[in-house]
C-alpha cells in the first residue's frame, strides 16, 4: 500500500519508519529542506516516559495567574491575547475542571509513554543511529518541601503502574548528579529511571536517512494545500513543490503529523483540532567542564527549566508561552534558562556561546495527542502531542502502523480519539 505522511519532525518520520518496516511504500512530505528542523530542532532533548502528564492539569490552575506576573514564571502571555489563545485557555480550563479526566489521562498517556519507551530500545538495538542518545533516567528536583510531598504521589501512582521511580534525599540527589554544586533550594528529588535523553534534531535525520536506504521517498521543500476527498476517502493531497508548481500525489492512505499545521488540513473535512502552538525556548552551548555538567536530564522546579546533556553540549529548555506563531526570543528568556543552570551546574557550560531556538510544540486543551482514523476511511492522524513529541514518537508511530494495517494496537487509544472534540 502506498502512504503518504505529511510532516517530516520526530512524530512523522517515525511514523515513516514503522510503515515502511511492516512492507508498505512510504512518501513523506516536509516543507522544510530537512527533517526535524521545526518543534523537533531544540526541545528538551529529553525522553520522559514516566513524566508524561496532559496540559489541562487541574493543580496548576491556581498556579497559572502568579507565574504570568513573576520576571522568572515559566507561564508566558502576550498581551493582548489572541482570540485563539482565549479560546484555548477556555478550553484548558473546561478539561481541567472536569472531575476524574486528568487521572484518566495522564494513566493513558503514562501506557504511551512506557510502550514509547520499549518501541525506542528496540529500534536502537535495530538501528546504529548516532544522536547522543541515552537511558540513563531523569531527576525531577524539589525546591520546596511541598514540591517533595507532591513528588510522594507522583510516586505512588507510578509503582502502581509499574513503572520504576525512587524518592531521594538532598543528598541522594548530589550523589547521583555529582556536578550539581550550584546554591539553588533543594529539599530532594524523585529519580524516573528509565527515562532518556538525546537529540531529537540528528535522531530525525539519521532515522530519515535509514528510511532512504529503505526506500521511503522524502519530498522536501513542499507546501502541502490541501487533501483532495470525497465523501468516503482521501484520493489525493494538492502541494506546492520545490518549483513553485502545483502538483497532485495520489496514494492509498494518509497519515497527517504535521504538529501545529495540522488543523488546517483535516477542517475542510469536518474534522476540528483544537491544537495551539505553545512556545518554548532553549539554548544549546559547548560544556566547559564535564565534570560539573549534567550527567542525564534534570528537571529544576525552582525555574521550570530542563537542562540534559547532550554529549559534549549542554541543553535548556524553558517557558510555556502563549504567543501564537510569534518566532522573536526575548532576552529575558534567556536569561532565565541561564539562571537556571547556573543555580545547579555553575561554571559547567559556556553559557555566552548560545546557540539559542525557539518553537511550537502542538498542544491539544485536554493533553492528549490526537492518535487514530480520521474523517474519511483512508485518513489518520498522529499529532498534537504537545511537549512529548520526542518522547512518544515512537510508541505512537508503532500504534498508528497497527491501526492502519486492521490490527488491535498495542495500548487503550481512547483517550487519543481524535473526534473526541466534536463531542
Amino acid at each position: 500500500m502506498h502512504i503518504v505522511v505529511v510532516g517530516g519532525g520526530v512524530v512523522g518520520v517515525t511514523t515513516a519508519y514503522e510503515l515502511n518496516r511492516r512492507g508498505h511504500q512510504v512518501t513523506l512530505l516536509e516543507r522544510h529542506g530537512i527533517t526535524g528542523n521545526e518543534t523537533s530542532k531544540g526541545n528538551a532533548a529529553q525522553r520522559s516516559y514516566g513524566v508524561v502528564y496532559p496540559w489541562a492539569d487541574p493543580s496548576m490552575v491556581l498556579k497559572a495567574i502568579p507565574w504570568l506576573f513573576k520576571a522568572d514564571g515559566p507561564l508566558k502571555l502576550r498581551i493582548p491575547p489572541s482570540v485563539e489563545a482565549v479560546r484555548f485557555m477556555f478550553a484548558t480550563l473546561r478539561y481541567a475542571w472536569s472531575p476524574g479526566l486528568f487521572g484518566l489521562n495522564r494513566r493513558a498517556m503514562l501506557r504511551l509513554g512506557m510502550h514509547s519507551r520499549d518501541r525506542f530500545l528496540k529500534l536502537e538495538k535495530e538501528l546504529d543511529l548516532a544522536f547522543d542518545g541515552a537511558h540513563k533516567g531523569l531527576l525531577h528536583l524539589a525546591s520546596t518541601p511541598e514540591a517533595m510531598d507532591g513528588y510522594r504521589e507522583v510516586h505512588q501512582l507510578l509503582e502502581e503502574m509499574g513503572i520504576a521511580s525512587r524518592l531521594l534525599t538532598p543528598e541522594q540527589a548530589r550523589e547521583a548528579e555529582p556536578g550539581m554544586v550550584g546554591p539553588g533550594p533543594l529539599y530532594g528529588a524523585l529519580s524516573f529511571d528509565t527515562d532518556g535523553t538525546g537529540d531529537c534534531h540528528l535522531f530525525s535525520r539519521a532515522l530519515a536517512a535509514e528510511c532512504e536506504k529503505q526506500g521511503v521517498s522524502f519530498r522536501f521543500n513542499v507546501e502541502v494545500e490541501n487533501l483532495v476527498a470525497g465523501e468516503r476517502r482521501v484520493d489525493a493531497v494538492a502541494i506546492r513543490n520545490e518549483q513553485g508548481l502545483r502538483e497532485v500525489i495520489q496514494a492509498d492512505a494518509f497519515v497527517i503529523s504535521a504538529g501545529c499545521w495540522s488543523p488546517s488540513l483535516v477542517r475542510p473535512l469536518g474534522l476540528n483540532l483544537p491544537i495551539y502552538p505553545v512556545k518554548g525556548y532553549s539554548i544549546t552551548v559547548p560544556l566547559r567542564d564535564a565534570d560539573r555538567a549534567p550527567a542525564s536530564t534534570i528537571h529544576d522546579d525552582n525555574y521550570k527549566v530542563v537542562s540534559t546533556r547532550l554529549g559534549n553540549r549542554l541543553r535548556a529548555t524553558g517557558f510555556v508561552e502563549l504567543a501564537d506563531f510569534n518566532r522573536d526570543i526575548p532576552e529575558s528568556r534567556l536569561a532565565t534558562i541561564r539562571k537556571s543552570v547556573e543555580s545547579r551546574f555553575p561554571g559547567c557550560a559556556d553559557l555566552k556561546a548560545a546557540e539559542t531556538w525557539t518553537g511550537f510544540r502542538p498542544m491539544t486543551p485536554d493533553g492528549p495527542a490526537i492518535i487514530g482514523r480520521g474523517p474519511r476511511e483512508n485518513l489518520y492522524l498522529n499529532t498534537g502531542h504537545g511537549t512529548f513529541g520526542w518522547t512518544l514518537s515512537a510508541g505512537s508511530a508503532d500504534v498508528i502502523a497497527q491501526i492502519i494495517d486492521g490490527e488491535e494496537p498495542a495500548i487503550c487509544l481512547d483517550a487519543f480519539r481524535p473526534g473526541r472534540f466534536q463531542e
